[in-house]
């Protein structure tokens, strides 16, 4: 058996291996009739506004792979939220970036589907803790990628330790169902007691309590077997949970006659936006897996729309180089590139590379930052990132 995992290497995908074999047909044809053109090319996922909004991921990838070819790219900031139109614009030569096209779109397309989610979730539950729990259900060569969109959508934290050390960032958790039941049923106790005893000081207390009996008794069992306990987490099985909301009040109400108001209540398990809005004045905090790591990607798909300087595009497509702009009042407008854009506009497409230079510096909080703010100022919603 092969130790190698069924993993697509960065070497290949940087060398443009990781493509669809028709660009490599397509540059054989290119190579035997002696054409290069000069193109424009746009990566769009709607050549329209439909009202909804996407929070766009993936660009620093994007970036290292369009990286030492002899083109120009623009592209919107990454945090950047869009509603149709272009957010990203190759010029030059179209052999130099021919076959990197399959890997781009997935650079773009995944991140920004998982980013979105993200941030969905965060607007259902603005005031809670919020962590990123999903990578368990992605291939583990994409758990960077899922942690660093989780964060640019909002979230607070992420469960993912080698995405953390991608990252630069800590990773974070508690305890999982494994570990109480090693201790055997009955023997809850001495699980969060061994807990509490081995691991680092400021790694947080928080003992999970539906292992084997009511989540109440366990959480107030938990409260008294563990001095200055910080929370506890109920990830009980959708199959036996009956009324999660009502399950919360009832640990909440008992902690809190127990004298146990400094313990915190935290719920995971098959959680999303409307979870997270009907539970989010019951809970302090959140886990939220696979509704954002399972997102799908946006259908993205990259257009020549010039060539030779003179528009051209295929039957569907918007020819021509085109600009975007955000309005004061939270608009997105989509125009021709060169023509007077609305009045008072900020223009979003910024240099990204020039002559196969990084000119833009990636800052995951900066982009963190620009994304809750343009999120504010379009009035991005939790359902389905509507615009209120």
């Amino acid at each position: 058996m092969s130790e190698e995992f069924d993993v697509v290497p960065p070497e290949a995908i940087r060398e443009g291996r990781a493509t669809d074999a028709y660009f490599d047909r397509t540059m054989e044809a290119l190579d035997h009739a002696g054409k290069n053109p000069d193109v424009v090319a746009e990566v769009t996922a709607n050549q329209f506004a439909t009202g909804t909004w996407k929070l766009l991921a993936g660009l620093k990838d994007a970036a290292g792979l369009l990286a030492g070819r002899a083109i120009d790219v623009d592209a919107l900031p990454e945090g950047q939220l869009f509603d149709g139109g272009p957010v990203m614009r190759i010029e030059g030569p179209y052999q130099e970036f021919c076959r990197l096209e399959t890997a781009l779109l997935g650079f773009l397309s995944h991140p920004t589907g998982v980013a979105t989610r993200a941030l969905e979730t965060r607007h259902a539950a603005p005031d809670s803790t919020v962590l990123s729990f999903g990578s368990r259900h992605v291939h583990p060569s994409l758990g960077a990628m899922i942690e660093r969109s989780a964060l640019l959508g909002g979230l607070d934290g992420f469960s993912n330790v080698a995405a953390g050390d991608v990252l630069g960032r800590e990773a974070g958790g508690t305890m999982p169902h494994a570990l109480v039941i090693c201790f055997g049923r009955g023997h809850q106790e001495a699980a969060w007691r061994a807990f509490d005893e081995a691991v680092p000081e400021e790694t947080p207390r928080i003992a999970l309590t539906d292992t084997y009996s009511d989540e109440v008794d366990e959480a107030l069992r938990a409260a008294a077997a563990v001095e200055d306990l910080d929370g506890v987490r109920l990830d009980t099985t959708g199959s036996r949970r009956g009324d999660f909301r009502y399950i919360a009040r009832e640990v909440r109400w008992t902690l809190d006659a127990h004298d146990h108001e400094d313990v915190d209540v935290f719920l995971s398990g098959g959680l999303g936006p409307e979870q997270l809005r009907n539970l989010r004045d019951v809970a302090d905090g959140f886990g939220v897996g696979s509704y954002v790591s399972n997102a799908d990607p946006l259908d993205f798909s990259l257009d020549i729309v010039e060539v030779d300087g003179e528009p051209a595009a295929k039957r569907g497509k918007l020819t021509g180089k085109k600009s975007v702009y955000r309005t004061a009042d939270g608009g997105h407008h989509v125009g021709l590139a060169g023509r007077k854009g609305p009045a008072d506009a900020e223009s979003l497409m910024e240099p990204l590379l020039r002559d196969g230079e990084l000119v833009r510096e990636f800052d995951l909080d900066a982009a963190i930052e620009r994304a809750a703010a343009d999120a504010e100022l379009v009035g991005f919603t939790s359902e389905n990132g509507e615009a209120e």
